[in-house]
Protein backbone atom coordinates (compact mmCIF):
# COMPACT_ATOMS: atom_id res chain seq x y z
CA UNK A 1 0.00 0.00 0.00
CA UNK A 2 1.45 3.15 -0.65
CA UNK A 3 0.22 6.97 -0.44
CA UNK A 4 0.96 10.03 -2.17
CA UNK A 5 0.43 13.68 -1.16
CA UNK A 6 -1.20 15.46 -3.65
CA UNK A 7 -2.01 18.18 -1.54
CA UNK A 8 -2.01 19.09 2.51
CA UNK A 9 -3.10 22.46 2.95
CA UNK A 10 -6.32 23.07 4.89
CA UNK A 11 -9.06 25.65 4.07
CA UNK A 12 -7.18 27.03 0.75
CA UNK A 13 -4.26 26.44 -1.57
CA UNK A 14 -0.75 28.53 -0.95
CA UNK A 15 2.48 28.59 -2.07
CA UNK A 16 2.08 26.28 -5.06
CA UNK A 17 0.67 23.62 -3.23
CA UNK A 18 -3.45 22.74 -3.08
CA UNK A 19 -5.49 21.64 -0.10
CA UNK A 20 -6.19 18.40 0.76
CA UNK A 21 -5.81 15.18 -1.65
CA UNK A 22 -4.27 11.94 -1.64
CA UNK A 23 -3.67 8.70 -4.13
CA UNK A 24 -3.96 5.39 -2.03
CA UNK A 25 -2.47 2.92 -4.60
CA UNK A 26 -2.19 -0.90 -4.17
CA UNK A 27 -1.24 -3.31 -6.63
CA UNK A 28 -3.02 -1.55 -9.92
CA UNK A 29 -5.53 -0.74 -8.08
CA UNK A 30 -5.80 3.94 -7.29
CA UNK A 31 -8.00 5.40 -5.12
CA UNK A 32 -8.37 8.87 -4.88
CA UNK A 33 -8.73 10.03 -1.35
CA UNK A 34 -10.09 13.29 -1.19
CA UNK A 35 -10.18 16.39 -4.12
CA UNK A 36 -9.55 19.59 -2.71
CA UNK A 37 -8.31 22.33 -4.57
CA UNK A 38 -5.28 21.60 -6.91
CA UNK A 39 -6.30 17.97 -6.69
CA UNK A 40 -6.85 17.37 -10.47
CA UNK A 41 -3.36 19.47 -11.45
CA UNK A 42 -1.45 17.12 -9.30
CA UNK A 43 -3.11 14.20 -10.23
CA UNK A 44 -2.33 14.66 -13.48
CA UNK A 45 1.84 14.76 -12.68
CA UNK A 46 1.39 11.42 -11.22
CA UNK A 47 -1.72 9.64 -12.95
CA UNK A 48 -4.22 9.91 -15.87
CA UNK A 49 -7.18 10.63 -13.79
CA UNK A 50 -9.18 8.50 -16.16
CA UNK A 51 -6.99 5.55 -14.42
CA UNK A 52 -8.74 6.49 -11.20
CA UNK A 53 -10.71 3.44 -9.93
CA UNK A 54 -12.81 5.15 -7.19
CA UNK A 55 -12.70 8.45 -5.50
CA UNK A 56 -13.65 8.77 -1.91
CA UNK A 57 -14.16 11.91 0.02
CA UNK A 58 -14.33 12.18 3.92
CA UNK A 59 -16.75 15.58 4.11
CA UNK A 60 -18.06 18.02 1.75
CA UNK A 61 -16.03 21.19 2.87
CA UNK A 62 -14.50 23.25 -0.45
CA UNK A 63 -10.83 22.51 0.89
CA UNK A 64 -11.57 18.70 0.45
CA UNK A 65 -14.11 18.95 -2.62
CA UNK A 66 -13.06 21.60 -4.77
CA UNK A 67 -12.09 19.45 -7.74
CA UNK A 68 -14.70 17.08 -7.67
CA UNK A 69 -16.63 19.15 -10.12
CA UNK A 70 -13.72 19.29 -12.57
CA UNK A 71 -12.95 15.61 -12.20
CA UNK A 72 -15.82 15.30 -13.67
CA UNK A 73 -15.95 17.28 -16.54
CA UNK A 74 -12.71 15.30 -17.29
CA UNK A 75 -14.17 12.13 -16.77
CA UNK A 76 -17.05 13.03 -19.05
CA UNK A 77 -14.91 15.06 -22.32
CA UNK A 78 -11.38 13.02 -21.39
CA UNK A 79 -10.49 11.59 -24.98
CA UNK A 80 -8.40 9.06 -23.36
CA UNK A 81 -9.65 4.83 -22.23
CA UNK A 82 -11.37 4.97 -18.98
CA UNK A 83 -10.45 2.34 -16.79
CA UNK A 84 -14.29 2.72 -15.51
CA UNK A 85 -16.80 3.38 -18.02
CA UNK A 86 -18.36 5.03 -15.07
CA UNK A 87 -15.88 6.21 -11.82
CA UNK A 88 -17.67 5.72 -8.92
CA UNK A 89 -17.20 8.69 -5.93
CA UNK A 90 -17.70 7.55 -1.85
CA UNK A 91 -19.35 9.73 -0.19
CA UNK A 92 -21.43 10.45 2.78
CA UNK A 93 -25.48 10.08 2.69
CA UNK A 94 -25.58 12.59 6.02
CA UNK A 95 -25.19 15.97 3.34
CA UNK A 96 -27.92 14.69 0.67
CA UNK A 97 -27.73 17.88 -1.56
CA UNK A 98 -23.53 17.34 -1.69
CA UNK A 99 -24.08 13.87 -2.08
CA UNK A 100 -26.40 14.18 -5.07
CA UNK A 101 -23.94 15.96 -6.62
CA UNK A 102 -21.39 13.07 -6.78
CA UNK A 103 -23.29 11.49 -9.80
CA UNK A 104 -22.82 12.89 -13.41
CA UNK A 105 -24.55 11.31 -15.95
CA UNK A 106 -22.35 8.91 -17.68
CA UNK A 107 -19.32 10.22 -15.96
CA UNK A 108 -19.68 9.77 -12.13
CA UNK A 109 -21.84 8.26 -9.79
CA UNK A 110 -22.07 8.90 -6.36
CA UNK A 111 -22.09 5.81 -3.98
CA UNK A 112 -23.12 6.39 -0.34
CA UNK A 113 -21.40 5.49 3.11
CA UNK A 114 -22.64 5.87 6.70
CA UNK A 115 -20.71 5.78 9.82
CA UNK A 116 -21.65 2.66 10.35
CA UNK A 117 -20.43 1.52 6.61
CA UNK A 118 -17.92 -1.23 5.61
CA UNK A 119 -17.15 -0.88 2.31
CA UNK A 120 -14.80 -3.51 -0.05
CA UNK A 121 -13.08 -0.94 -2.26
CA UNK A 122 -10.82 -3.22 -4.47
CA UNK A 123 -7.99 -4.47 -1.97
CA UNK A 124 -9.07 -2.09 0.48
CA UNK A 125 -11.26 -2.76 3.29
CA UNK A 126 -12.62 0.47 4.67
CA UNK A 127 -14.66 1.85 8.38
CA UNK A 128 -15.67 5.11 9.38
CA UNK A 129 -15.52 7.17 12.29
CA UNK A 130 -17.55 10.21 13.10
CA UNK A 131 -15.16 13.01 13.77
CA UNK A 132 -15.61 16.03 15.96
CA UNK A 133 -16.35 18.79 12.80
CA UNK A 134 -19.06 21.39 12.39
CA UNK A 135 -20.92 19.58 9.12
CA UNK A 136 -20.21 15.23 8.91
CA UNK A 137 -17.20 14.14 8.52
CA UNK A 138 -15.49 10.58 9.39
CA UNK A 139 -12.28 9.32 9.70
CA UNK A 140 -11.42 6.34 7.72
CA UNK A 141 -9.52 3.06 8.46
CA UNK A 142 -8.07 1.12 5.65
CA UNK A 143 -6.78 -2.25 5.72
CA UNK A 144 -5.05 -3.47 2.90
CA UNK A 145 -7.09 -7.38 2.62
CA UNK A 146 -3.63 -9.11 1.18
CA UNK A 147 -1.11 -8.11 3.83
CA UNK A 148 -3.43 -6.69 6.65
CA UNK A 149 -1.46 -3.29 6.47
CA UNK A 150 -3.65 -0.08 8.24
CA UNK A 151 -3.62 3.34 7.23
CA UNK A 152 -5.65 5.52 8.89
CA UNK A 153 -6.72 9.25 7.76
CA UNK A 154 -8.58 11.49 11.31
CA UNK A 155 -10.56 13.55 8.27
CA UNK A 156 -11.41 17.50 9.73
CA UNK A 157 -11.46 16.81 13.42
CA UNK A 158 -10.81 18.15 17.07
CA UNK A 159 -9.25 15.78 19.36
CA UNK A 160 -11.30 13.29 20.99
CA UNK A 161 -10.88 10.13 22.90
CA UNK A 162 -12.72 7.63 20.53
CA UNK A 163 -9.63 8.51 17.69
CA UNK A 164 -7.29 6.58 20.27
CA UNK A 165 -9.37 3.07 19.24
CA UNK A 166 -9.97 3.83 15.87
CA UNK A 167 -6.44 4.57 15.12
CA UNK A 168 -5.16 1.85 16.98
CA UNK A 169 -2.07 -0.49 15.71
CA UNK A 170 -2.13 1.36 12.62
CA UNK A 171 1.17 1.05 10.29
CA UNK A 172 0.72 5.13 8.89
CA UNK A 173 -1.80 7.14 11.16
CA UNK A 174 -2.20 10.96 9.01
CA UNK A 175 -3.64 13.70 11.00
CA UNK A 176 -5.69 17.06 10.37
CA UNK A 177 -2.58 18.88 12.03
CA UNK A 178 -4.15 22.65 11.54
CA UNK A 179 -2.55 23.84 14.52
CA UNK A 180 0.76 24.52 16.28
CA UNK A 181 0.85 23.64 20.06
CA UNK A 182 0.22 27.43 21.61
CA UNK A 183 -3.03 27.31 19.49
CA UNK A 184 -6.02 28.88 21.87
CA UNK A 185 -9.97 29.65 21.26
CA UNK A 186 -12.23 27.47 19.08
CA UNK A 187 -10.37 24.18 17.26
CA UNK A 188 -12.20 21.99 14.74
CA UNK A 189 -8.75 20.25 14.37
CA UNK A 190 -6.22 18.99 16.37
CA UNK A 191 -3.02 20.91 17.68
CA UNK A 192 0.64 19.09 16.81
CA UNK A 193 0.73 18.28 20.01
CA UNK A 194 -2.73 16.84 20.06
CA UNK A 195 -1.55 14.65 16.94
CA UNK A 196 1.33 13.19 18.43
CA UNK A 197 -0.20 12.02 21.85
CA UNK A 198 -3.07 10.74 19.67
CA UNK A 199 -0.09 8.82 17.94
CA UNK A 200 1.39 7.77 20.60
CA UNK A 201 -1.66 6.15 22.70
CA UNK A 202 -2.88 4.54 19.88
CA UNK A 203 0.65 2.80 19.36
CA UNK A 204 1.01 3.61 15.55
CA UNK A 205 4.14 2.53 13.78
CA UNK A 206 4.53 6.26 12.16
CA UNK A 207 2.23 9.81 12.03
CA UNK A 208 2.06 11.66 8.83
CA UNK A 209 1.17 15.07 9.58
CA UNK A 210 -1.47 17.10 7.23
CA UNK A 211 -3.89 19.61 6.74
CA UNK A 212 -1.17 21.96 7.20
CA UNK A 213 -1.59 25.52 8.09
CA UNK A 214 -0.46 28.09 5.32
CA UNK A 215 1.92 30.42 7.50
CA UNK A 216 4.72 29.29 10.07
CA UNK A 217 7.90 27.35 10.35
CA UNK A 218 6.23 23.87 9.34
CA UNK A 219 8.91 21.85 10.97
CA UNK A 220 8.15 23.53 14.67
CA UNK A 221 4.89 21.25 13.79
CA UNK A 222 6.85 18.30 13.38
CA UNK A 223 8.80 19.12 16.47
CA UNK A 224 6.23 19.37 18.73
CA UNK A 225 4.35 16.73 17.64
CA UNK A 226 7.75 14.30 17.83
CA UNK A 227 8.14 15.36 21.64
CA UNK A 228 4.52 14.17 22.16
CA UNK A 229 5.13 11.50 20.26
CA UNK A 230 8.01 9.73 21.98
CA UNK A 231 10.14 7.71 19.73
CA UNK A 232 6.87 7.21 16.88
CA UNK A 233 8.63 9.15 13.93
CA UNK A 234 6.27 11.93 12.56
CA UNK A 235 7.22 13.45 9.30
CA UNK A 236 4.84 16.00 7.66
CA UNK A 237 3.00 16.23 4.28
CA UNK A 238 5.27 17.38 0.87
CA UNK A 239 3.86 17.62 -2.45
CA UNK A 240 4.48 14.38 -4.04
CA UNK A 241 5.55 12.61 -0.81
CA UNK A 242 5.11 9.11 -1.27
CA UNK A 243 4.92 6.80 2.26
CA UNK A 244 5.20 3.18 1.37
CA UNK A 245 3.78 1.27 4.01
CA UNK A 246 5.58 -1.93 3.92
CA UNK A 247 9.09 0.06 4.66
Amino acid sequence: MKLTVLGYYGGYPANHVGTSSYLLSSGGYQLLLDCGSGALLSLEERLDPLQLDAVILSHYHHDHTADVGVLQYNWQLGKSAKKEPVLPIYGPTSDPLNFAALTWPEATRGVGYTADSKLDLGPFQVTFLTTHHPVPAYAMRFVEKKTHQTFVFTSDTAYFEALIDFARGANLLMTDTNFFADHVGQAWHMTSTQSGELAKRAQVDRLLLTHLPQNGNLDQLVTEAQTAAGTIPVIRAEKYLEVNLSE
